[in-house]
């Protein structure tokens, strides 16, 4: 397993000699090549799992003026385009490989939002990211097919990310029970068993799953 963000080094530190950090910035196409080089020379690349996200809290029009088109830029340039930045060139390796018994090559999965589709103020740019995640599954689903690949993508609500996970206890709770059932924050262990699933499960295939504990968020 190979890491490929700015900040990895606890991640692989939990994961041990399973896994290897590579300091890169997911919209820089050479970093990333470096980085599957790195995950190429410890075995053939099969899984590309895309976690890609920064955002900001602007609304369009506020009393400082117009939302400053730099912050609306770096979040989609990092959240879509260095998603698919990644998916292009982990596709070019997974199409290399060997098909396995199952018939296929390997397995893309994308990381999109609930705010996809209940984007609150302030969203625009995280929502419009996160919508391109959305729209460009299938697609991208639909011209790998004849590579045996497969390309899902899942979009979680309220999870008890870095973010989250660094606010009072107190906030997290009231968070949690914005969540019909269960009303808690989502733990990261549950996007990791939806991601198996979807790896193990040949049927599933550009389609975007909501992992969000039927949350439908409010405007605010």
């Amino acid at each position: 397993m190979v890491v490929i963000d700015l900040k990895g080094e606890e991640v692989v530190a939990e994961l041990g000699d399973r896994a290897k950090f590579v300091a890169t910035d997911v919209t820089d196409e050479a970093g990333v090549t470096e980085a599957l080089d790195v995950a190429e020379s410890l075995g053939p690349v099969r899984i590309n799992v895309n976690c890609a996200g920064i955002g900001n809290a602007i609304k369009t029009l506020s009393k400082n003026g117009a939302f400053p088109l730099d912050g609306f830029r770096k979040v989609v340039e990092v959240n879509l385009i260095g998603t698919f930045n990644v998916i292009r060139l982990s596709a070019e390796r997974i199409a290399k490989t060997e098909p396995l018994k199952n018939e296929e090559r390997g397995v893309i999965i994308n990381t999109a939002s609930v705010a996809a589709f209940d984007g609150q103020i302030g969203q625009a740019a995280y929502s419009a990211s996160k919508g391109g995640v959305v729209g460009m599954t299938l697609p991208i689903a639909r011209d790998l097919s004849r590579e045996l690949i497969r390309v899902c993508t899942i979009a979680p609500g309220l999870f008890k990310t870095p973010l989250l996970g660094s606010l009072p206890e107190e906030a997290q709770k009231s968070l949690g029970q914005q969540v019909p059932h269960p009303a808690r924050l989502g733990d990261p262990d549950e996007y990791g068993a939806l991601a198996v699933h979807i790896i193990e499960n040949p049927m599933l295939n550009g389609e975007v799953i909501r992992l969000d504990g039927a949350i439908r968020m409010a405007p605010r």
